[in-house]
This record gives C-alpha cells, structure tokens and sequence, in this order.
C-alpha cells in the first residue's frame, strides 16, 4: 500500500522506480488525511482502503503520509513493515508499531546526503570568509583585501552532533587539510577517531573552531543548545554554519553576534523560518541565508524513492531491512 501526497508520488517514484515496484507488488494509493485521527484518516474512512488494509503486509509511506495510530495499526493485523520514502518518522508513525514487532525503516540517508554535501561547500568556501567578502564587493564595489583572510589549510572545522550528516561531514572533510573536532554525548573517541575527528567536550569544540556546523538534532534538550555563553566561546571572525534546525541556536544571541561583526553565519535555517522581512540577519554582509534547500530537492529527491523501493524488494525477498530504525534510536532522532 502506498501512502503519500501525489506531489510525492511523481518526485519520489520516478517511471524506472514505479516500474520496481509495481514489479513485486501491488499497489494501492492512499491519500493525505484532513486531520490525524478519527474521522478524517482515509485508513480507516476509505472503505476500499480499509479492506486492503487488512491484508497489507507492507506500507510505503511518504510526505502527506495519514497518521499511522494504533486503531490504524489494529486495522492491519498483516502489517509487517512500514517504510518511509523521506526522512523522520517520529511525526506520523505511533510507537506501539514497535511493540507489535513492525519493521520501520527510513530514507533519510538519502535526504541526508544532499545536506552534507551542502555542508562541506559551505565550510570549504567558509575557511576564505567568501560569503562576507563577496557581499562587501558588491556593495563597496571595490575589491576587499583578502590578505586578513584566515584560509582553510590547518584550520579547526567543529561538528556539533554525530547525527547521519554530521558523520557524513567528517567523513568528506578527509579530503581536506581540516582538524575536525565533533561533540556528541552518544560517540566514542574511537567512534570520532574512526571518522577522521577528535572527540571533545561541548565548550572545547566552540573554543577550538575557527568554523562550528550543527548536526544535532531538534529535541527538548536541544532547543536553545547554542546559546549565548556557547557563541561567546567561538574566537572572533569564526564562522557558525547551521543545517540543522533554526531552533537548536538561540536566534537573539545569534543577531546580537552577527550584528556586531564578530561572528559570520551561513544559516540554511532559522528561528523563526521564514524570517520576518525587517530582520536584521537579511542586510547583514556576514550572514549568508539560503532557503532551508540543503536537503534534497529538485532531482535529488528520486535517490528516496529509490532507498524505500530498495527496502519493499529486501522485505519481499525475506531479508533484513538495510535502513531500519530502533525503538532505542526513535527517542533520540529528529
């Protein structure tokens, strides 16, 4: 069964990924609900939904995805495995799936990877403050002396966070002559050491970077996490990257910084989001704004419809779901 909104449908199951699936099974379109539970979920409104539901053995869920509660899960007693073609799960799918022995499994690999590929760019063309001084050249329309310009070889890159795509970003900044420093309270030091970073503690790694990017995700602890004694911390001109969640930094303290000059930003994300047209953060020269497109977009987004496919054939061949996620793992993801 197939659940997502038809936008959906056509980015993430392009024709050659449509043709697999249709290959191994049978599919059935589920539209968005008007509301999460009750009267408006097309799972259990949806006579011929509801009947195909009980035979279901696997769901393919995407963006516009209904609420997956327990009177959905009751209603598909066959439901073995609920595979999403997009990134969290936490928003639509009921923990109880869990308990009953489903198998959950997510792209978000595949919309990570467009995110830290953005990430490395983005602290590549940091390490020459190319985001500050290129908005001062066209504003000045004289060219900047780049000589106070710190550049990127020996220079400290720090990732707050061992998510998906802060692991991604260590991995790319191999290729570079980086020190990467990354805090996590979930990673080892052979865990960081095998990334290519050095593990540190939470206030070393913003005294430390010249360029700090934030991987962590938005949880109840880290809403407000860099907050203004953190950004204090950061060396003058160092340079705070955010392709994360707007909310994990504390969006005053940020202004207050950025607005003094010490600190660039490069802010895919932000709190509020969208900012509010007189905000400040829109004039600055050392702010570098882009509309939250870090992860995949355009062509980018097929490489989730082709993971979830990918899945459905493990879960029909019999084995193991390669992109599962953990009961244990749900309460600490994004």
């Amino acid at each position: 069964m197939l659940a997502m909104n038809e936008s959906s449908r056509a980015r993430v199951l392009v024709p050659a990924v449509r043709e697999r699936l249709e290959r191994i099974t049978d599919v059935l379109p589920v539209g968005p609900a008007n509301s999460s539970r009750g009267a408006g979920n097309p799972f259990l409104t949806d006579p011929a939904i509801r009947a195909a539901l009980g035979t279901t053995d696997a769901l393919l869920t995407g963006w516009g995805c209904p609420a997956i509660t327990p009177e959905v899960l009751d209603a598909a007693p066959k439901l073995r495995a609920i595979i999403h073609a997009a990134g969290s799960v936490k928003g639509f799918v009921d923990p109880s799936a869990f308990e009953r022995g489903i198998q959950v499994s997510s792209a978000v690999v595949a919309n990570a990877l467009p995110v830290a590929e953005f990430t490395v760019a983005t602290i590549v063309l940091s390490g020459k403050r190319a985001f500050r001084l290129g908005a001062e050249y066209k504003v000045s329309r004289h060219r900047p002396d780049p000589s106070a310009v710190p550049g990127s070889y020996g220079s400290s890159v720090g990732l707050l966070g061992a998510s998906r795509i802060g692991r991604m970003v260590a991995e790319r900044l191999r290729a570079f002559d980086l020190e990467v420093l990354i805090s996590d309270p979930y990673l080892t030091a052979a865990e960081a050491a095998d990334l290519g970073a050095e593990l540190v503690e939470l206030d070393d790694l913003f005294t430390r970077s010249d360029i700090l990017s934030v991987h962590a995700p938005l949880l109840p602890e880290t809403i407000g996490l860099v907050d203004a004694r953190l950004l204090g911390l950061l060396k003058d001109g160092s340079v705070l990257i955010n392709t994360a969640r707007g909310r994990i930094v504390d969006a005053a303290a940020l202004e207050q910084e950025c607005r003094s000059g010490r600190l660039d930003a490069v802010l895919d994300v932000t709190d509020p989001e969208p900012l509010p047209p007189d905000s400040p953060l829109l004039d600055l020269p050392n702010v570098f704004l882009t509309p939250h497109l870090a992860g995949a977009v355009g062509n980018e987004v097929a490489r989730l419809g082709e993971l979830a496919v990918s899945e459905v054939e493990r879960f029909a061949a019999g084995t193991p779901l390669r992109h599962a996620i953990s009961p244990a793992e749900l309460g600490r993801i994004a």
